[in-house]
């Protein structure tokens, strides 16, 4: 949804922004052609990607700055620019088509890769390691609350009795694993059996909910007065914590009280926008009690 962020950000009028998750630079470029007065402050904690998209961007030459850290610490990442405001910050928390296609990381079960899932390779915990050390109850417990999956404890016991074979070290396997593991009718719907697993054992590795609740907090303190904060969520767990944040923070305002979601002609292009929810708060004058 780069053209709604470029609007719900006022990239138009230039500024100062923050782009959380680089990726391959879509949404940092569109926010560079939206004004030649605009800046950004692009984060990425993914160094493949950071270099394709220092590639990418290489024409807009210091109207971009590149740091090599995940969203998280953005206060870190201002602090040592000396930037004490920007007009606005946007997070597209989905997975990128290189992390997907092209890492190697074990984030699709279409393919068979290591059960790796790091965004970061300097992260200690892999995939790997929590399919094969986790005891059956902790398994079904972290597929169940970051998978939302209603097969979770069926499939962390398939999990537990395939690895006392041998250990689970590739996506191939754990999906079969998963597709055998719940009933025949799950199997046949349009989404496959593993997706979800697959989705909590990611969120998990990367810590994502971590990240993004200490995003949440850090953030509004860096915006300027009336500067836009968008988020792009890409299933409920994001979604929930970012709509009760944005409700409770008394530093923002809800600007759309439901999601914006991509239009039609953008999921026929890009079937993996379908789930997209888009949120923006502003920054609110702060009250002088004094």
């Amino acid at each position: 949804m780069p053209q709604e962020a470029v609007l719900a950000l006022k990239a138009s009028e230039g500024g100062l922004f923050v782009d959380g998750t680089l990726g391959l630079g879509g949404h940092t470029e569109a926010i560079l052609k939206a004004s030649p007065e605009a800046r950004v402050i692009a984060l990425e904690w993914n160094q493949a990607s950071l270099e394709l998209a220092r590639r990418r961007l290489a024409s807009y030459g210091d109207r971009v700055v590149f740091e090599l850290r995940n969203f998280a610490r953005v206060d870190e990442v201002l602090e040592e620019l000396g930037v004490r405001e920007v007009k606005g910050m946007i997070l597209d928390l989905g997975l990128s088509s290189f992390l997907i296609e092209g890492s190697g990381r074990g984030f699709s079960f279409l393919k068979e890769e290591p059960l790796d899932m790091r965004m970061d390779e300097g992260l200690k915990i892999t995939a790997k390691d929590l399919v094969n050390r986790l005891s059956e109850a902790e398994l079904a417990k972290l597929i169940f609350r970051l998978g939302e999956e209603r097969f979770a404890r069926r499939i962390a016991k398939a999990i537990v009795r395939a690895r006392q074979r041998h250990p689970v070290e590739n996506t191939k396997d754990l999906a079969e694993i998963i597709s055998r593991a719940v009933p025949s009718w799950y199997r046949h719907r349009r989404r496959h059996p593993a997706t979800k697993t697959f989705q909590a054992l990611r969120l998990a590795v990367n810590r994502e909910l971590d990240n993004l609740n200490r995003f949440l907090e850090k953030a509004p303190d860096f915006l300027t007065s009336g500067g836009r904060l968008v988020i792009i969520s890409f299933h409920s767990l994001e979604d929930r914590l970012v709509k009760h944040h944005f409700r409770r923070d008394p530093r923002l305002k809800v600007i759309n009280k439901k999601p914006l979601r991509p239009s039609s002609e953008e999921v026929a292009r890009n079937p993996r926008a379908r789930s997209a929810k888009m949120r923006v708060a502003e920054r609110v004058r702060e009250v002088d009690h004094g």
